[in-house]
């Protein structure tokens, strides 16, 4: 099937009660090739709404974490339908199986949506221009369309898109509509402000947080105090004497205060009474550690990947390179704390609050209260940052549960304290890595890996690039909760296998950029399992970064580290420079250039790479999760230390490879290297290899 030259499917037009014209396309899954099924599947639309009075509005599909996709998804429609951009307005779509894959994750929003928003821009605008046409008895050739008005070229007379609404409606609908040409881009590539900014520094309710209803009670929840314990007896005698709180309810394994405000619901949920018994292993992270350790030297490990013989290689060796290093556990630690608002009456469910994926969590409470998905709503406002945390939907099933127990609408609460003892973990890691050398050649390739939960992917771009490589890894029991963290597998494996290749470069007195490159040129077509790379936009990063950065050429005082990796698509090159300031390192500049197809908002694309850079470099620097018999011990920010602005970089230097291909991800790709390329420059100021996160301790 033939899915954009479908008109049936492909563009869908009504008019609005009152006048203007809505237009509503349907979309693909991005995470498929097959049109056909992803239709079968899901049969979405989106909607542009037209009003009289010309202004515009898009329905946002995807949930806004921060990633800007409430800007960026309405300028490439705005910019095929030659509207201007001061009459767009943008709302967050509500949860709609017409829209498809309503997710925020996985950098996809912008690359999975580009192509067909494009082409409904330009469908919509022919429409407008053909009517014109047709009012006005002349060639739509002779007609242009821009600022939302269809102007007669020779005549100079105009309609605005609202004006035209009632006849557009119409027109039949173009089957290949044409494309603007790149070179005559008006909005896309340009600096845009985000469309919320203004909401935002004015304190405007945009989020969870705010969300009030008339009847609303505010809950907070107590919640096992380790993990290996589970809920006994509670007293709730002290509780209930607290004033404002109006119901105690005990869950599965924990216990909502329900009350008039979020401090009565505080202090009652401080006054239960409440024995936890211990029904599961208490675990230290000194213990995961340990454990890795013996996996990886004694094993078992399941090889992943096997080319060559990497055994022999060693034996043929001068030197064989053998080093640990160990990723701590993190949390998601996002700026707005978790909350939900449910409201289940009646057999019928509205949610809102902040999630990554909504139509999961209507899955889930579906579920869990037995009511059909059909009677449940769910609302998602802008949310304070999400980094793989809200993927996950235990605040929106928990708020459902405890709103079905009162009957009664219901605001959950979390506590910094709750978010950071009840999450899902960036799970410990430990990884062995083995380089086979001789004086200056790398023979052989071999990385280990044991972590918690999920499987470690052990690839890297070395595969395919090495003839003697081996992966392995092994899961580790455990019964802490892990799940995504920003640039799933990629944020850790980018530190290890990048801070090996520069302990390679050393033994070797290789450069570390001109023995990168050298690797791309011996690089197969997608070695890395199901994720491909390309070399050569590998190497256009590299190069551009070397370039920014006048790489060989370091000025007095300053120390340098580079790293490079690839992830969603994209590739990311950087260099992190560090001067001593009473002995200690500090970073002063980062350059990172990043090939990530064509930029749809400039302001948006450098905000994700600098604020993934930040990010980056505080995970490296300063936060880990420590379990000390099943329990969190850094609880808020007094112990679980985030980068202040002294220990900024001064200055972050963002440059994209010019590019006419698609876009591709750009929320999570900058962050994995910059752990590595920071590790590498502080070798370079202080001669210590750091190959424990964080390195703050180290220093």
């Amino acid at each position: 099937m033939d899915f954009m030259n479908s008109r049936r499917n492909f563009l869908k037009v009504s008019a609005l009660t009152g006048g203007g014209i809505l237009f509503g396309l349907v979309f693909p899954s991005f995470e498929t090739n097959d049109a056909s099924t992803a239709l079968a599947d899901y049969m979405p639309n989106i909607y542009i709404k037209i009003k009289p009075d010309g202004k515009i509005v898009l329905m946002a599909p995807n949930p806004e974490i921060g990633q800007g996709v409430k800007t960026s998804l309405p300028i490439i429609i705005a910019e095929e339908l030659g509207v201007d951009w001061k009459k767009i307005e943008v709302e967050l779509a509500p949860l709609d199986n017409r829209y498809g894959r309503q997710t925020a994750g996985g950098s996809g929003a912008i690359r999975g949506r580009y192509a067909d928003l494009r082409k409904m821009g330009a469908a919509a605008r022919e429409m407008f221009v053909n009517a014109a046409a047709q009012i006005w008895s002349v060639s739509a050739a002779d007609c242009i369309a821009d600022d939302g008005m269809v102007i007669h070229k020779s005549s100079e007379k105009k309609l605005s898109y609202g004006e035209l609404a009632s006849k557009a409606v119409t027109m039949q609908i173009p089957a290949n509509p044409t494309l603007k040409d790149p070179k005559d881009f008006k909005y896309i590539g340009t600096r845009i402000t985000d469309v919320d900014v203004h909401s935002i520094v004015t304190g405007k309710p945009l989020f969870g947080i705010d969300t009030r209803r008339k009847g609303m009670l505010f809950a907070m929840i107590a919640r096992s105090p380790a993990y290996g314990k589970t809920l006994g007896n509670v007293d709730d005698t002290k509780a209930r004497k607290v004033n404002g709180v109006k119901n105690v309810i005990k869950l599965k394994n924990s216990v909502a205060v329900l009350a008039t405000s979020t401090w009565a619901a505080k202090k009652g949920r401080d006054a239960l009474v409440i024995q936890w018994n211990t029904t599961g292993k208490l675990e230290n992270s000194s213990d995961h550690f340990a454990g890795f350790k013996e996996i990886l030297e004694k094993g078992p490990t399941t090889v992943g990947r096997n080319d060559g013989d990497v055994e022999i290689a060693k034996q043929k060796a001068t030197k064989v390179l053998d080093v640990y290093y160990e990723i701590p556990t993190l949390s998601h630690c996002q700026m707005e704390p978790l909350n939900f608002f449910a409201d289940v009456r009646d057999g019928k469910v509205e949610l809102y609050g902040p999630t990554q994926v909504p139509d999961q969590l209507r899955n889930d409470v579906a579920e869990k209260l037995g009511i059909n998905k059909d009677n449940i709503t769910v609302g998602v406002p802008r949310q304070g940052g999400g980094f793989g945390r809200k993927l996950m939907t235990d605040n929106g099933v928990e708020a459902a549960l405890v709103s079905a127990a009162a009957q009664s609408p219901v605001q959950v609460q979390w506590t910094r304290e709750d978010d950071m003892q009840n999450d899902f973990y960036r799970p410990a890691e430990m990884y062995r890595y083995r380089a086979a050398l001789t004086a200056n050649e790398l023979l052989a390739w071999h990385q280990s890996a044991v972590g918690i939960g999920r499987g470690i992917r052990g690839d890297s771009y070395v595969a395919g690039a090495m003839v003697n490589y081996r992966s392995d890894s092994q899961g580790f029991n455990s019964n802490t909760p892990t799940g995504w963290w920003r640039a799933p597998g990629a944020c850790t494996m980018a530190y290890v296998a990048e801070s090996f290749f520069d302990e390679i470069c050393l033994e070797l007195k290789k450069d570390p950029v001109a023995f990168r490159l050298d690797f791309f040129k011996k690089a197969k077509d997608a070695p890395v399992g199901r994720v491909g790379y390309d070399p050569t936009k590998y190497k256009a990063v590299v190069e551009l970064v070397a370039k920014m950065s006048n790489w060989g050429t370091t000025p007095d005082g300053v120390y340098r580290g580079f790293a490079t990796w690839f992830s969603f698509g994209s590739y990311a090159a950087q260099v992190v420079e560090v001067k001593l300031e009473d002995g200690k390192p500090r970073v002063t500049k980062v350059y990172c250039a990043v090939y990530c197809g064509r930029v749809i908002n400039l302001s948006g694309a450098e905000n994700q790479i600098q604020g993934a850079i930040v990010d980056g470099i505080n995970h490296a620097m300063f936060p880990k999760v420590t379990f000390v018999d099943g329990a969190v011990q850094e609880t808020n920010f007094n112990t679980y230390n985030f980068l202040r602005m002294y220990d900024a970089p001064l200055d972050i230097e963002v440059k994209f490879v010019e590019s006419d291909e698609a876009p591709t991800g750009l929320g999570e790709p900058a962050l994995p290297p910059i752990a590595a390329a920071l590790g590498n420059a502080i070798f370079a100021a202080t001669g210590k290899r750091l190959r424990r996160l964080p390195f703050a301790g180290q220093l």
